[in-house]
């Protein structure tokens, strides 16, 4: 499914991603972004970008919540400081 939202895009950075990584995020959700539909959890989803990976939760007021950011299995390491935590990616 495509995401997009309506500027402008609140984002909580719950863990403390790099303000790049947040600001790659909001582009993608403005310019609209595949994503994958957690199926445990109502508005949350995997937001694909490349060899990285963003688990978010819209909530109903519009606002997102980023939990989680990852690289996807055999990319290069890269400077995300993100834990991967126990979401899972449904996408690529």
């Amino acid at each position: 499914m495509i995401l997009k939202m309506n500027v402008p895009v609140r984002i909580e950075n719950l863990r403390h991603h790099p303000a790049e990584a947040v600001e790659r995020l909001r582009s993608l959700l403005v310019s609209g972004v595949n994503a994958c539909p957690d199926s445990r959890r109502n508005n949350s989803y995997d937001v694909e970008d490349g060899d990285r990976i963003f688990y978010i939760h819209v909530s109903p007021s519009g606002t997102v919540l980023l939990l989680a950011a990852w690289r996807k299995e055999g990319a290069p390491l890269a400077t995300l400081r993100a834990p991967v935590g126990e979401a899972i990616a449904c996408c690529g």
